[in-house]
């Protein structure tokens, strides 16, 4: 434990420990999540849900492949082992480095979790053009150029954006790279399709991150559920009539999901929910009534689960 907090406080850590040790401290079976975040997932999802997210916790979480060419997925199952849920998906439990796995440095495939994996999958073979928007690091813009999209990608982060292009590099895929602020940048001409993985809260992925569930408060998943909104409003004018427009957040906070697509829809008469089918969906996690995907924790729950998303796809009149 102690080389993790090399150069911050070893003696606080050490004599904390040496406490609790001294204590005979333990555990619970089931850790319990932080009060605030306890109610308020209690108030949207229920106990059910509350109760699975303390376990989901508890467990190292598996790693999730996207596989480049789905046609390989058997082939790759045969040589890294794992289950797949779905043609282009493979999970592993215990596993090598990364770096060190077979076919990671050919670009075979990428880390990737099967929710993350799903809004690309929505807009299905390329097309034509499509916008990957807040798109760094990069996972669904080789999701979308593997599937033969012509993919313009934008975000505004240097470091986020070189490790994109680094992905796109090993992969041998190809993207138009754009480093830039979508509040302020507009594309030549309008899309085919565009998807936005809009900044958020990030607290769908508290099982890989737990920090993320003491550190954001109220008042952060306020500022980004208002960010959301006016990006999901700029980006939706850059979609041709008859396109497509995939929203998604890694949030399970109601506000950054749900109640942007309300507002959204009541906002914009010429876009309506194209609903998502069973068929496009592994076993394990199913369609909303509405037609969009809401993933909790408990799905999956006995394949070692997911994280926590809400997608939607519509299409514009």
């Amino acid at each position: 434990m102690l080389p993790l907090v090399d150069g911050g406080p070893r003696k606080l850590v050490h004599g904390v420990f040496g406490t609790l040790f001294r204590a005979n401290m333990l555990l619970p079976e089931v850790p319990t999540l932080p009060a605030p975040v306890e109610l308020r997932w209690e108030a949207a999802w229920g106990e059910e849900m509350v109760d699975a997210a303390g376990r989901a916790i508890a467990q190292v979480p598996p790693l999730d492949l996207t596989i480049a060419n789905p046609s390989e997925t058997e082939g790759w199952r045969e040589k890294l082992g794992g289950e797949s849920f779905m043609p282009g998906h493979l999970r592993l439990g215990d596993h090598d480095s990364v770096p060190d796995m077979a076919g990671f440095g050919d670009g075979a495939w990428w880390v990737q979790d099967i929710a993350a994996s799903l809004p690309a999958r929505l807009l299905g073979k390329g097309e034509g053009h499509v916008l990957d928007l807040c798109a760094a690091p990069g996972g669904k813009t080789l999701q979308l150029a593997s599937a033969g999209w012509t993919v313009t990608s934008v975000d505004n982060s240097q470091s986020r954006i070189k490790r994109l292009r680094e992905n796109l590099y090993r992969t041998h895929l190809k993207a138009e790279v754009v480093n830039a602020d979508i509040l302020e940048w507009a594309p030549t001409e309008p899309a085919d399709a565009i998807l936005i993985d809009a900044p958020c809260s990030a607290t769908g992925i508290f099982r890989r991150h737990p920090d993320v569930l003491h550190r954001v408060r109220p008042s952060i998943i306020a500022e980004t559920a208002a960010l959301q909104a006016r990006i999901f409003a700029r980006a939706a004018d850059w979609v041709k009539p008859g396109g497509t427009l995939v929203y998604a957040t890694c949030s399970l906070e109601p506000s950054e999901g749900e109640a942007q697509l309300d507002a959204f829809l009541a906002a914009r008469s010429d876009y309506s929910i194209a609903p998502v089918d069973q068929s496009e969906l592994p076993a394990g996690i199913t369609p909303t009534e509405a037609g969009t995907i809401r993933t909790l924790p408990g799905m999956l729950g006995n394949q070692g689960g997911c994280d926590g998303f809400f997608i939607t796809r519509l299409k514009r009149a």
